[in-house]
């Protein structure tokens, strides 16, 4: 057995100690640390935080050597047991490294425990010592001998670490859903945060989640479920487990105690009938929620053929997260609007933000989802100032291929998406796919091939049917009046105190032409100071150019822009609403899409 025990003691240098032993080692015994955390496709180099690598028989110091960059070789004397002792500076607030403070710790395995190359498929024992008076602990690993004693053991080093471990003073609450114990752990949540709120609503995208996977009386292929929810100052995002999910979201956008004891969600909700929406911030973080847990099946268990051996020394490529993250991302919010938390109306607004968005980057016309999922590793996690130019989102436009394809199969009145996905899971036994596999089902789903629109959608670069299609569901596409950074083709962000500052220079606008470029702090226009871009709509001439000043490193330039250019330039954002005219036949489709 591979043992390790991690100390979390040294809060104040925010270092876990960790020690590990490996019985019979081999003569010289390989050691790494994965480069990268499934879930996350990037090269992350978690072995940049690991120091102080020591190695020991029998009390004697053995020779220890580095040879890459998250590789070592233990040159071991007989088979007596090998100890190895190391430090992993934990202060990442994500969800895909380590953290250790006076408050709170949280690791994954991936970036704490070492490898023990070729014993990988032995049972893995994980001990926690040194926790602060009074922490918990919470994670979805086996206990070994009681939780109480905070031992846990993992059938193999995948199992270890794919279950994150939470540690600190925090808030947790539980609840059934379908026969199955889930438990919400949430830390540094304002004092006023309303857990029975979250937990009821969670409660009901988890039902709608296991229903529409295995019907109203099936069973989730977990025994439980945890989700791990760090509420912070800034920042979001999400990473799944085979059986648990870590979350980060911003503190303000969880539900909030009344003065009257009565959470803001049983307020605002969006059921039961009488209440007004929930806001724009908790519908964002029940869509993580959402997500997260969609990716329970989507994924972790249906995932790429290529993720079905896992290798953590280097990346591991697919050109399939279209399907794995894209399809999730169009069924979160499709899910609540399922589910009753949000309605219809809410989710049209969300799908149009989406729309709105695809069509506001240039690069969707240059990269297909599935080149952008191969690329991935190099382009989705690394965003620059040129990022909307050159590539396009597989989370995003892999979500409205989705769409389009569901929409496709109802509107034939051949099934549905959804039973494309149960059949996918149901054919390869909620294992591996691959391409062929989703074609087929999508085939024996909808009674004809769908090659023609893979080849379009997935693999081409042209524009998705998506008007045409909303409207045989009864739903209207329209375009808002664009925005000054819109006819610009820029992105911008304004703020009271810096003003005016391009973040984006979009291929082929006018904001290319006239010269702008990403950075530039657009100071003035027409003699008038600038601190909303809008503004500036008041002040350009009728005809001919107007002065534009602006700062660039440090140096004051000025061009002019001429409304002129403007003309015929990016219309605004989507807008979708049910349409106040439409056929019975309409109204049928769209009733039977959203509602499932």
């Amino acid at each position: 057995m591979i043992r390790y025990l991690v100390d979390a003691s040294a809060t104040a240098s925010h270092t876990f100690a960790v020690e590990l032993r490996v019985a019979g080692p081999a003569r010289a015994q390989r050691l790494s640390l994965p480069v990268w955390i499934p879930g996350s496709y990037l090269v992350r180099e978690f072995a940049r935080h690991l120091s102080a690598l020591t190695a020991e028989q029998d009390g004697r110091p053995v020779p220890i050597e580095q040879i890459d960059k998250a590789s070592w070789v233990a040159q071991c004397a007989g088979e007596g047991e090998l100890v190895l002792r190391y430090r992993v500076y934990a202060f990442d607030l994500s969800v895909r490294a380590a953290f250790l403070d006076a408050d709170r710790g949280f690791f994954n395995g991936t970036g704490v425990c070492l490898r023990v190359e070729g014993r990988e498929g032995e049972a893995h024992r994980l001990a926690l010592a040194g926790l602060p008076p009074g922490w918990q602990v919470a994670t979805t690993l086996r206990p070994h001998a009681g939780e109480a004693t905070h031992e846990f053991v993992a059938a193999d080093y995948d199992e270890l670490v794919d279950h994150p471990v939470e540690l600190g003073r925090f808030w947790r609450g539980s609840f059934s859903a379908a026969g199955v114990a889930h438990e919400l752990v949430v830390a540094g949540a304002f004092p006023d945060f309303d857990g029975e709120t979250l937990l009821a609503d969670t409660k009901r995208i988890c039902e709608a989640e296991i229903a529409f996977w295995h019907g109203p009386d099936g069973k989730a292929p977990f025994e439980r479920y945890l989700f791990l929810l760090n509420a912070v100052d800034e920042g979001r995002g999400g990473l799944e487990h085979r059986a648990s999910t870590a979350l980060v979201a911003p503190r303000r956008n969880l539900p909030r105690q009344s003065a009257r004891g009565v959470g803001t969600r049983a307020a605002e909700g969006a059921a039961p009938a009488g209440r007004v929406e929930p806001s724009e911030g908790y519908t964002d973080l029940l869509g993580l929620i959402a997500h997260e847990y969609f990716h329970a099946w989507n994924v972790k268990r249906l995932k790429p053929r290529e993720f079905h051996r896992l290798d953590y020394a280097q990346e591991n490529y697919t050109r399939l997260l279209w399907f794995f993250e894209g399809f999730t991302s169009y069924y979160d919010d499709l899910l609540l609007q399922r589910s009753g938390l949000i309605d219809a109306a809410h989710y049209l607004r969300l799908l149009a933000k989406t729309m709105t968005t695809v069509a506001g980057t240039p690069g969707r016309e240059l990269q297909s989802v599935a080149a952008a999922s191969f690329d991935a590793w190099v382009k989705y996690y690394r965003g620059d100032e040129n990022t909307p130019n050159a590539t396009v989102s597989y989370y995003a436009k892999g979500s409205l291929v989705a769409l389009a394809l569901d929409l496709t199969l109802r509107s034939e009145r051949r099934g549905s998406l959804d039973d494309v996905m149960r059949r996918l899971w149901s054919e390869s036994r909620g294992g591996p796919v691959d391409e062929a596999d989703i074609a087929a089902a999508l085939e024996a789903i909808g009674g004809r091939s769908y090659a023609a629109e893979l080849a379009a959608w997935v693999h081409g670069t042209g524009e998705l049917p998506l008007a045409v299609l909303l409207t045989r569901f009864g739903v209207s596409v329209e375009r808002q009046a664009a925005t000054l950074a819109q006819r610009l083709g820029v992105r911008v962000s304004e703020s009271a105190l810096t003003g005016v500052k391009v973040t984006h220079v979009l291929r082929g606008g006018a904001g290319e032409r006239i010269g702008l470029a990403a950075g530039d702090e657009l100071i003035g226009v027409g003699g008038w100071r600038l601190r909303r871009l809008d503004d500036a709509l008041r002040v350009l001439a009728p005809a001919g150019a107007t002065p534009l000043r602006l700062a660039r490193d440090q140096r004051l330039l000025d061009l002019s822009l001429d409304i002129g250019l403007l003309a015929g330039e990016e219309s605004g954002a989507v807008q979708l609403r049910r349409a106040e005219v439409a056929s019975a036949e309409a109204r049928a489709l769209g009733e039977a899409w959203t509602s499932g």
